[in-house]
């Protein structure tokens, strides 16, 4: 059995991270092919700040806390799921709620612990493997032998892409901003570059330019991503720390055949999630559990503390994914 009430962080106002207060809310009940997670912990991602900042509206539908992703046992079930049984538990891609004691989920977009992970590490997972392999394996068509570059390198979308593309056999270069954020590069076995000291640019041209970007920058990012691309390559847009506007000469494009393209995860149908789950349930879990892929995470926080948990991100100073706890 479970409680009536909880307890929930939520957004008393578009604002700072001060905006995070406790609130006791309803327990949420599953509907049809929904489950009932209680939460072990969250994961913190950059569309929580932006949603809290009033600038990354929910979908229709969505609960109105933040919250992607969060590992927990299932205690409930709504009609028409089949999949799982009361007790197990998961990893899952939340459509928003995940900063509470309890949150539901469409019962396909859950996942088995991958063997050998802890909670924490599970919780810090659905978000970034979702939003990677869709991008970089399904939209950005990435293959063994390609070069891929990535920026953001020690984000947990960046992680996560450099330990992926190797798993697939790709040549991985990385951007990020401090030598010590360089280190954590090199050590997932990718090639660093500063870009405070390097012209990434230029580093890709030198090794033949990059077959596949994936950019979360944007901005002044976007021009010089297409001069870094080969032939035939391809730019995938995932964000837009510094802006979606620029201008861009479209010859270069058409000159060397290049793909520009992008998605954003949150908004997509139910079914189209549950494609991608079923993707990593038979290709990344597999290779989370042979140890060739990793959750690294930087930081834990108390549910209570959430609003801590959003200055360290704002910070950009974190290493890999930052987590709530939420159950003791």
């Amino acid at each position: 059995m479970f409680p009536d009430s909880m307890t929930a962080i939520e957004i008393a106002s578009p604002g700072a991270a001060d905006q995070l207060r406790s609130a006791d809310r309803p327990v949420p009940v599953p509907t049809h092919d929904q489950i009932l997670i209680r939460l072990d912990y969250a994961g913190v991602n950059r569309p929580d700040v932006f949603q809290r900042a009033g600038a990354y509206d929910p979908p229709p539908g969505a609960s109105d806390l933040p919250g992607l992703e969060c590992s927990g046992e299932i205690v409930a079930m709504g009609a028409g799921v089949t999949r799982w049984q009361k007790g197990e538990k998961v990893c899952a891609l939340l459509p928003g709620g995940g900063y509470a004691e309890y949150a539901v989920c469409h019962a396909d977009h859950a996942l088995r612990i991958p063997k050998g992970l802890s909670m924490a590490e599970a919780a810090a997972l659905p978000e970034t493997a979702f939003t990677v392999w869709s991008n970089v394996v399904q939209r950005g068509r990435l293959t063994g032998g390609e070069r891929f570059l990535v920026h953001g390198g020690t984000s947990g979308i960046g992680m996560m892409a450099i330990q992926t593309a190797r798993a697939l056999g790709a040549r991985v270069f990385a951007t990020a901003g401090s030598p010590e954020k360089c280190k954590a590069i090199e050590a997932l076995g990718a090639t660093a570059i500063n870009y405070r000291e390097q012209d990434f640019v230029k580093i890709l041209r030198e090794a033949g330019g990059a077959d596949l970007i994936l950019d979360m920058v944007g901005g002044s990012y976007i021009p010089r991503n297409i001069k870094a691309l080969a032939q035939d390559g391809r730019l995938v847009m995932i964000a837009f720390l510094e802006g979606p506007k620029v201008e861009l000469n479209f010859a270069q494009i058409m000159a060397n055949r290049l793909t520009v393209t992008g998605s954003t995860l949150r908004p997509q149908s139910d079914v189209a999630k549950a494609e991608i789950a079923d993707q990593l349930r038979k290709q990344l879990w597999p290779m989370i559990a042979a140890g060739s892929v990793g959750v690294t995470i930087d930081s834990e926080f108390a549910l209570a503390d959430a609003a801590e948990a959003h200055r360290r991100m704002e910070t950009s100073e974190h290493i890999g994914k930052i987590v709530l706890k939420v159950r003791a």
